[in-house]
């Protein structure tokens, strides 16, 4: 099904739907300690391969562990799929997250996803946030040496500014940027731009909001009546017309709601509803 969003190459080596998997949401509440029932938590993946998606998108801070866990209890060894981690967080409890970019730290986080997804090199190996303690370019030097070691394939970033990018590129290639972005949030806007011009990946992170548009009369109402679709269903149509680096990887601890999610991969806006719904949006 989410064959029909099309393809992307990460960093010329990757080829990935277009449409993805974000896994923070099969962990529980506050993405603390295990899903309130892991069999459903691996039902998700189980469904989420059967619909298309090859590009899976998770963090060592998601549990903390629990996500990796499961996706390597149910997807290893990964055949067709593109497994991307994050490190840079350390975690203390429900909801509380605490930035750690020291290059020891990154070096076992990696390491330790590694051992956890019973994999021998991490196809995308993210630097979760760049932390303000440390110079920017030591945890990227990590992360680079990192690959030269062949643990991890692709490097990417979240939550950066277009500044961070060039720095960053300035150390290592780059193959994505994910931060938060959706029809109602497009504070990263330039980033976006900016990924779309030098062929980088571009993850959106909470792309379903979709705040008074979806409300009727809305542009997304509008456009989900007219597709017969659900107005976040749109949400996630337009971001895939937005540009053609965009990721979506919307997740969820719900098949229903994946497959909800999934379907929204062969909707194809007009030029006039992309543009309409930007533009309110703006």
């Amino acid at each position: 099904m989410v064959e029909a969003a099309g393809t992307f190459e990460l960093a010329g080596e990757l080829t990935v739907n277009r449409l993805g998997f974000g896994a923070m949401r099969i962990t529980g509440e506050g993405v603390w300690g295990e899903p309130p029932d892991r069999e459903v938590a691996k039902r998700v993946l189980r469904r989420a391969v059967e619909l298309g998606v090859d590009f899976v998108d998770t963090a060592d801070s998601y549990g903390p562990e629990v996500s990796e866990n499961l996706i390597a209890e149910e997807l290893h060894p990964y055949e067709g799929i593109t497994i991307a981690t994050k490190g840079g967080f350390e975690r203390s409890g429900p909801g509380k997250w605490h930035i750690n970019g020291r290059p020891e730290h990154l070096r076992s986080a990696c390491e330790a996803s590694l051992r956890r997804l019973n994999a021998e090199r991490i196809d995308l190996y993210q630097l979760h946030r760049r932390d303000p303690k440390v110079p920017f370019e030591e945890s990227l030097g990590t992360l680079t040496e990192l690959r030269q070691e062949g643990k991890i394939r692709l490097i990417g970033l979240s939550e950066v500014s277009v500044e961070d990018l060039e720095t960053a590129l300035e150390v290592t290639p780059v193959a994505t940027v994910q931060n938060r972005y959706n029809v109602v949030d497009r504070a990263s806007e330039d980033v976006l731009d900016e990924c779309e011009r030098r062929g980088i990946g571009f993850m959106p992170w909470f792309p379903l909001a979709t705040g008074k548009l979806a409300q009727p009369g809305g542009p997304l109402d509008d456009a989900a009546r007219r597709h017969d679709a659900a107005p976040s269903q749109i949400a996630l149509a337009w971001l895939l017309a937005r540009s053609p680096v965009m990721l979506p990887i919307p997740g969820t601890g719900s098949v229903e709601h994946l497959e909800e999610n999934c379907a929204a991969a062969p909707i194809e806006l007009d030029a006039d509803e992309v543009e309409r719904i930007g533009g309110a949006a703006g």
